[in-house]
Order: C-alpha cells, then structure tokens, then sequence
C-alpha cells in the first residue's frame, strides 16, 4: 500500500506541476497568487488521503464534502492533463516539420494564453459530460446457449452489477437507480463481480437495504474486489450480509440442481496478506455434468488451468478505463476490458464496465452498465 500511495502522489503531483507550469506560462497567474495557488494545488494533491482519513476517523460530513470536491476535481485534471499532453504533442510535430520544411507554421499553433483556454474549456466540457455519462446507467444484454442446463431448464437469467463502489459518492440515489434497473431486468440470480463496497459503509444507515429489497428466486452471491479489503473485510462483510449477498470466498455452491457458482478472492488478499486465494482448477475440478458453472472473478485474467472447467467468468475491475483516453492503458494490462470473449475449451468470459465508479464521479466513453445474461437451452 505504502508504494501504491507513492507512486500515486508521484504521478498525481505531477499533473499538477503540470498545470502549474502551464498557467505560469500563460501569464494568468497574478504575482500574488502564485504562493496560494501553490497551496490550492498541494490540498487537492493530498485530498484523497484527508479524505480516506477522515471517513475512517468518523467525520462523515466533511469527509463527504471533500470527496465531491476533490474527486471532482481529480476527475478534471485528469482530462486536462491528457488534452494537455496532446497538444503540447502535436505543438511539438508541428516545431519538427517546420524545422524540416523551413516554413513558418505558427499559425497553426495557439499562443500560451489561448491554448490555455481552450484546454480548460475543453476539460470542463469533457467534465460535464463526464459527470453526466456516470449517471446514466445502461442495461447491457447478452444470451449464451449451452446443453448445460437439466430438463424443465429452457432459460436462467442471471443479473451482474459490478464496482458499484458504494460510499461517499455513490451513495443512496446512485443505488437506487441500480436498483430499478436490477428490478426492471427481473433476474433469477443476482450477482456482484467485486468492488460492490468502497469506505465506511456500515455507518450508512439504509444503503445496503436498498439493495435488500431485490429477491431473485435463486439468491444474490458475491465475491470480494480489492476494495473491500482497502475499505476493511469487517465492513465489507456486514455491507454484502446487509444486502442479502452470500460472499463466495474460495467456494462453490450449486443452486436450485441447476447451476453451480463459484467465486475467489481479489489478489489483494494475498497482497495485504490477509489469507491465501484459492486455486480455481481445484475449486472447478469434479463438478458433475449438466449443470452450468458460472464463475465469479473481479478481475478479468483467465487461469489458462481452468479453461474448459468453467463455462462463464464473469469479472469487472477495470471500468473499461471509465475516463477515456485512460482506457488505452488499462487495455495493455487487460486485453479485453469490456464485453464477452471466448477463452477456448468451451468457457467464455464476459467483462462488466462497472455499475459506478471509483474517485471521480465521471465516465467518458465507458458508460455504467447492469448486464442482463440470458443462459438458455441449446436447440
């Protein structure tokens, strides 16, 4: 955790010299501003800790207010930093080739003052719409046929939600427009890939009740994220209980004679060196045939040992990026970050955007999703 933090302010103070340096250059930064802005950007620099530290010291209201301000705001300087980055790019293609054509090109760069502008303007624009996306949450629907359901089975109907990320931003209207879509979708079986928690959420009277007045005729099962071990076991666990959720930790149940859950641990686990993971081709081995096997996994990497063994993971994590062009780095890591994949031998994978999000309360060409699965019989 000590080097996530570190490489977390290393990276985010940097965006933030960035901007300095960018207003600077600009001129739009009165002499005496210089040593409070400095201040301002150093307080949003560390706002995700005072936050964190504040939620878990019992200050639910200020922590409340510093999280919409400075998620907000992290979600702002993300953009500007990326349409920054851009620009200053194409500025610097434009410089080479007028160097190598011995042309003037100035006309097709902006001054400082005017390039300033337009990326804050830009970057609020994105923001806006940003913030707007990250409410609309969309109903994804997928059917898969396979033999692998007993007679009288013609269609199991299986509802995923994923890194809802229930806390200080996403908090009761945000569950409970989860909730209607969940409703609307009328699911046998619900179930959450990870992340369906991210603070103190215990002390949020009613949020997981919310969730509690769903009842599919065969239960809500769920597994943990790597934020439910950052936000605490403890509470995650009276969160997902709460809900009515049966947390799967390392185990299977087979449900209704029809189909058999399995779930693991987040890596973290292992990394905070809470427990040990199970291995997933011991948890799958031996199932009888004829019923679906449904693996539940937060993040979407495939053990090549359990493929064949299973025949739908079901993942999310990575929020397909959830503000664009941040979703060309979460590709390198994670091939497919979004949507359904065939794996080989028989097992497929599908990949959750996510059904809220994590610090800024925006998304940008990654929007929210409830995903509707339909299993029906092979004809």
């Amino acid at each position: 955790m000590i080097t996530f933090f570190t490489v977390f302010l290393l990276i985010y103070g940097g965006m933030h010299a960035y901007l300095f340096v960018k207003v600077r250059s600009a001129e739009m930064l009165p002499p005496a501003m210089t040593v409070p802005f400095i201040l301002l950007l150093l307080l949003m620099v560390f706002m995700p800790l005072i936050v964190r530290y504040a939620e878990q010291h019992g200050h639910d209201s200020f922590a409340r207010i510093a999280a919409w301000a400075g998620f907000i705001w992290m979600g702002w300087i993300l953009l500007f930093s990326a349409y920054a980055l851009a620009y200053d790019l194409y500025r610097a293609g434009v410089s080479a080739f007028e160097i190598i054509s011995h042309r003037d090109l100035s006309s097709l760069v902006a001054g400082p003052h005017n390039a300033l502008l337009i990326l804050l303007g830009l970057s609020v624009a994105t923001a806006a719409y940003g913030y707007s996306e990250a409410r609309n949450i969309r109903t994804e629907n997928i059917q898969l046929a396979t033999a692998n359901l007993p007679a009288g089975v013609d269609r199991l109907r299986i509802v995923q939600i994923s890194d809802v990320h229930v806390g200080l931003i996403n908090g009761e209207e945000h569950l409970h427009r989860v909730a209607e879509a969940v409703k609307k979708a009328e699911p046998d079986i619900l179930v959450s890939t990870g992340d369906l928690v991210d603070g103190q959420v215990c002390a949020y009277n009613g949020y997981a009740a919310i969730l509690g007045e769903i009842s599919p005729k065969y239960g809500k099962f769920a597994v943990t994220g790597n934020h439910e071990f950052y936000a605490g076991l403890k509470e995650a666990k009276c969160f997902h209980d709460d809900a009515g959720f049966t947390l799967l930790r390392g185990q299977r149940v087979t449900v209704g004679n029809i189909i058999t859950i399995a779930g693991v641990d987040d890596p973290a686990v292992r990394q905070l060196k809470l427990g040990p993971t199970a291995h997933e081709k011991d948890l799958l081995a031996g199932l009888p045939p004829g019923r679906f096997r449904l693996l539940l996994k937060h993040r979407p990497l495939v053990d090549k040992k359990a493929i064949g063994l299973f025949d739908l993971q079901l993942s999310g994590h990575v929020h397909k990026g959830q503000i664009f062009p941040f979703s060309i780095l979460t590709w390198l890591y994670y091939p497919v970050q979004a949507g359904l994949a065939d794996v080989g031998g028989g097992s497929m994978l599908y990949v959750s955007r996510g059904t809220g999000t994590w610090g800024p309360p925006m998304r940008v060409l990654s929007p929210p999703e409830v995903t509707v699965i339909d299993i029906v019989r092979e004809q």
